[in-house]
């Protein structure tokens, strides 16, 4: 069969070393500088209780950033899509914000705003509450940067949904929840699962946002890629690479999880079809 691009193995071949070049030799280079400390300095560093904390600070706050973001990430694609409204464009160009917006400038801004003496840190402070220099203002700061991914990831699935397999839906009876349920998020599962999960690897590996608002105090709000850039002003390149590995195998580990669940829900639509 004749296709558009024609010399598959000349388009493989460059395929093949651009993967290579840009991700596998990093990888190599990036473990081969790992192995060069013993088993027993690898194990200290990884068991280190800044390390461990910093890591489980990092996913969890990854993870409830894209709890956060399937929500309204979800409600935000459904009204670009489904409603036409003044500011429509507007608001859709702002949602790429994030991805224009220097981190540390984003990081700046979000401090500045939480901060105790910031416009929504004061009034926060007033009823007790602080988001800056807190786990909270991870959340904040990593919610704002991976919101986009969720976004753009459900929308043009959304806008090639037909809306009569709503109306079919309403017609037999079922309610607006039923529909929402067995209708609507089913069929956008796929683009769900998969914004959520570049959301999450996205802020796994967010730095220049974070370390203005986080406060980064050790065992607190210190997250791993902080650590990891600490060891570098050290010089202890070493010790990076062997925490960047574990940072590393974690997020391919959750990331296959999840790519394996997109893949079988959407094989279970195609043999629905």
């Amino acid at each position: 069969m004749r296709t558009v691009l024609p010399f598959f193995k000349r388009g493989m071949t460059i395929t093949l070393l651009w993967l290579f070049s840009m991700i596998l030799l990093p990888l190599g280079l990036l473990i081969a500088t790992a192995l060069q400390l013993g088993g027993t300095d690898i194990w200290a560093i990884v068991s280190s209780e800044r390390v461990v904390a910093s890591i489980l600070l990092s996913f969890k706050m990854a993870f409830f950033a894209t709890l956060v973001n399937l929500v309204f990430g979800f409600l935000l694609a459904w009204i670009l899509v489904r409603y036409d409204f003044w500011g429509k464009k507007l608001m859709n160009a702002l949602i790429d914000l994030p991805f224009a917006l220097p981190t540390a400038v984003a990081g700046i801004a979000l401090a500045s705003l939480y901060a105790p003496t910031g416009l929504f840190g004061g009034w926060l402070a007033k009823i007790g509450v602080q988001i800056a220099y807190t786990p909270f203002g991870i959340a904040v700061a990593l919610i704002f940067v991976s919101l986009p991914f969720v976004v753009r990831a459900i929308q043009p699935v959304l806008e090639s949904l037909d809306p009569a397999y709503e109306e079919a839906a309403d017609i037999l009876g079922a309610n607006k929840r039923i529909t929402l349920t067995r209708v609507i998020i089913p069929a956008l599962a796929p683009a769900i699962i998969s914004g959520a999960g570049m959301g999450f690897a996205r802020s796994l590996g967010e730095y220049g946002s974070v370390i203005f608002i986080a406060g980064n105090v050790p065992l607190v709000s210190e997250i791993a890629p902080l650590i990891i850039m600490s060891k570098l002003d050290l010089y202890d390149v070493r010790g990076a690479s062997v925490v960047a590995l574990l940072m590393i195998g974690i997020s391919f580990l959750l990331i296959f999880l999840i790519n394996a669940a997109q893949w079988q829900i959407g094989k279970k639509m195609m043999q629905v079809k």
